[in-house]
């Protein structure tokens, strides 16, 4: 019999009560499975000693009928899937199930990591599948990925970042379901979607059913930006969508399917498990880091627009405390640019561009909420910049996902006149996207 990580919590039977006046029979290892309540499992906390589950978030939250509840959440409707089959899991520090603790005013929000509470449940997992910044998400943009075993559960983890990036025949061959929950960005360029298109297209080929835990898009209120042109198609950009694409990672999911976007217009087996209470206008703060430097909100809402200086000779923060919340180098002009940094290695960043060189810039921390990519600031920097031959490097067009953005800043377009280019390509993106929407 597995020791439970609930050992400090009791359950509350209260569905087994109202239905039918029966009682719920509760596992051994103290965890009932048929215990409902608002679609959350509902506790009580006897005391806070310290748990040894992945314990990973806790938050408070104002009471309110129509707080969010993610596609892991609706667990009832997913655990049913798993049942008696051998499983895999794309995961990594963002896969979690809410545990909700009410009080007489707010909702306090546990957070247990989403492979913990499936194998609670006494399903077999076979392995993880770990994205870009592996399975804890701590690693370096980039970085390489090494397959690895889970210290809490023993469970094989498989990299898909580096050289495997699709998970092979025979890495599935002890697969029945596969288990998709990451946390996206929205961003064309943020390789999440990137990896759900190559699970999607394993999972196809090798005749695995894929159930994909829908969770909110903090971007999903606009779209926005030059759409992908198949000839520059790569990790950071597979599919001809804009850099903001507006869809949850379900909704994306649908769109790769319907679009026959797989390789050999394979059809993946695909089941989404939506959110309740969410739709692309809603307000959604992220309560855990989806990559290291993307640390809070306003990292994530600028991340479209200054992750274009990724390819530039112009520093996005790594290496700060404020990633993709500021901006500079050690050659903007100090008389414009009047912000002083000083990147230096970091959780997420161990050898930052221009490490330990003191950087000017722009602080955009306080910026408001933007509800479309800003050019702007790049094409402020290109201009004043001191070397104009080299300011773009060749992954300025992966980025981009097409020649053209960058030729129009080199000739001096505004940002009106680059956008009212991208126009007729955002029109007829979002005909098509409203096929597979499943929220307003």
């Amino acid at each position: 019999m597995r020791v439970s990580f609930f050992k400090n919590i009791v359950f509350i039977p209260i569905l087994g009560l109202i239905c039918c006046g029966s009682t719920t029979e509760q596992k051994n290892d103290g965890f009932a499975t048929s215990l409902i309540l608002n679609d959350t499992l509902h506790t009580t906390v006897l005391n806070n000693q310290k748990r040894d589950t992945l314990l990973v978030g806790r938050s408070i939250f104002e009471k309110s009928s129509d707080h969010i509840f993610t596609g892991a959440n609706q667990w009832p409707a997913y655990m049913k899937l798993l049942k008696g089959k051998k499983v895999g899991i794309v995961a990594n520090q963002t896969s979690v199930v809410n545990d909700t603790l009410e009080s007489k005013n707010s909702l306090r929000v546990v957070d247990f990591h989403l492979v913990d509470f499936i194998y609670e449940f006494d399903n077999t997992i076979s392995k993880v599948f770990a994205p870009e910044h592996g399975f804890r998400g701590t690693a370096d943009a980039g970085e390489a990925i090494k397959d690895a075993v889970d210290l809490k559960t023993g469970i094989p983890i498989i990299s898909l970042y580096g050289k495997n990036k699709k998970p092979s025949k025979e890495q599935l061959k002890d697969i029945d379901i596969m288990v998709f929950d990451i946390q996206d960005v929205g961003a064309r360029f943020y390789t999440y979607i990137s990896t759900l298109h190559f699970v999607m297209e394993a999972c196809a080929e090798n005749n695995i059913e894929l159930v994909v835990l829908d969770r909110p898009n903090p971007n999903g209120h606009f779209i926005d930006g030059p759409i992908l042109e198949p000839q520059h198609a790569s990790f950071v950009g597979m599919h001809p969508v804009p850099v903001v694409h507006g869809m949850t990672i379900g909704e994306y999911a649908q769109m790769i399917n319907g679009q026959g976007w797989l390789k050999n217009k394979v059809q993946c087996d695909l089941r989404v498990i939506a959110m309740k209470n969410y739709t692309h206008q809603t307000p959604y703060s992220l309560a855990i880091k989806p990559s290291p430097n993307l640390p809070n909100d306003v990292a994530i809402n600028l991340y479209p627009s200054l992750c274009f200086f990724e390819g530039t000779p112009i520093s996005a923060g790594r290496g700060t405390n404020k990633q993709f919340q500021l901006f500079g180098s050690p050659t903007l002009p100090q008389e414009i640019y009047t912000y002083g940094f000083t990147p230096q290695a970091n959780q997420g960043a161990k050898n930052p561009k221009f490490k330990a060189q003191n950087c000017f810039g722009l602080d955009l921390s306080t910026t408001k909420k933007l509800n479309e990519i800003n050019l702007n600031w790049l094409i402020d920097a290109y201009r004043v910049s001191q070397n104009k031959k080299d300011f773009f490097n060749s992954f300025f067009l992966k980025l981009s996902g097409t020649s053209l953005l960058q030729e129009q800043i080199q000739q001096g377009l505004t940002q009106k006149q680059i956008k009212a280019t991208w126009q007729q390509g955002l029109q007829k993106y979002n005909t098509m996207r409203k096929n597979y929407l499943l929220y307003k």
